[in-house]
């Protein structure tokens, strides 16, 4: 069992009004380019909502109705209950909103369709170490849910930037180094010890900066054990063509925090190559199965998935 837990979809409504990859809305075909490679199960969600990720002028992903959100989810849930065992869902939400909207997130997750969460790393320029997030956090934990820390449609120094591509392949992956690296800072997982928090793209440059983080923290007086103790308590994906950094992430992260994961769709790489990539790690057979799809399944809950599938 291959379980991938970096899949977005998208309603055709949506794609009908903004300017998407036309393989968000192809489900049947992500699902059996997937299967054809044993790839069994996808978690599938949208790290906007009803929104976009390309930039659109007059677009605030952040200013959604609860209407809206509400039709988005219900979407989401019937994709997922048209394929039982083969999609389980994530619940969008806004983590430094609190209130209804933390509630509403809270409702969703007791819907067996859906088995985790998924935020921005950043909100409007902001990352998680505000105490807005404190809700979100405290309720997620609460839940035992995992929290896919997806980077935003507009990351942090995005502008400064301007191109898409550069955005999407380089800004994004900061942000989510970032967004984690404040998190972290902020303590957030000593005031809250039930998060399931998961990194995507084999943790950004977060394997990178281990001893820099150490260095942070010491310099800023954050007590608690030392950061990089602390990114052993941190998920992250493999949805990363860059070979070395998902070799830094088993040393830095170890097998059995690591998620196979693919981003895709949209994400064009190729599904061989990404499952290529786990085999060139040169992992145990048990670590390797671990990896695949052994992890995903203890922390999204899917030990029963075969069995939904098969009914």
């Amino acid at each position: 069992m291959t379980i991938d837990v970096h899949g977005h979809v998208t309603p055709p409504e949506l794609l009908k009004r903004f300017p998407m990859p036309p393989s968000l809305g192809d489900i049947d075909g992500m699902v059996e380019r997937k299967a054809a490679l044993g790839i069994t199960t996808t978690v599938v969600g949208s790290p906007v909502g009803a929104g976009t990720m390309l930039p659109v002028p007059g677009i605030d992903n952040y200013a959604q109705s609860a209407d809206s959100l509400a039709s988005f989810h219900e979407w989401v849930a019937e994709t997922v209950r048209e394929r039982p065992g083969v999609l389980i869902g994530y619940v969008y939400v806004n983590p430094l909103e609190g209130g209804a909207s933390v509630a509403r997130a809270a409702e969703l997750l007791g819907q067996e369709e859906f088995a985790g969460l998924i935020v921005n790393t950043s909100v409007r320029g902001e990352f998680l170490d505000d105490a807005r997030s404190d809700e979100f956090f405290a309720m997620a934990a609460e839940a035992g849910a995992p929290v896919l820390l997806h980077p935003p449609a507009v990351p942090v120094a995005a502008s400064s930037m301007k191109k898409v591509g550069a955005i999407e392949h380089v800004v994004r992956p900061c942000d989510i180094t970032m967004g984690v690296a404040a998190i972290l800072l902020a303590g957030r997982l000593q005031a809250f010890p039930g998060l399931k928090l998961v990194a995507p793209n084999a943790g950004g440059a977060l394997a990178l900066l281990r001893e820099k983080l150490d260095m942070a923290q010491r310099r800023d007086q954050v007590e608690g054990p030392p950061l990089s103790a602390q990114l052993r308590q941190i998920y992250v994906d493999t949805a990363t063509p860059s070979l070395p950094a998902l070799r830094a992430a088993v040393e830095v992260f170890g097998p059995d925090r690591m998620l196979f994961g693919t981003d895709s769709p949209p994400l064009a790489t190729p599904l061989d190559a990404a499952l290529a990539a786990v085999d060139a790690l040169g992992l145990s057979d048990e670590d390797r199965a671990k990896v695949l799809g052994g992890n995903a399944a203890e922390l999204f809950g899917l030990g029963s998935v075969e069995l939904r599938r098969a009914s």
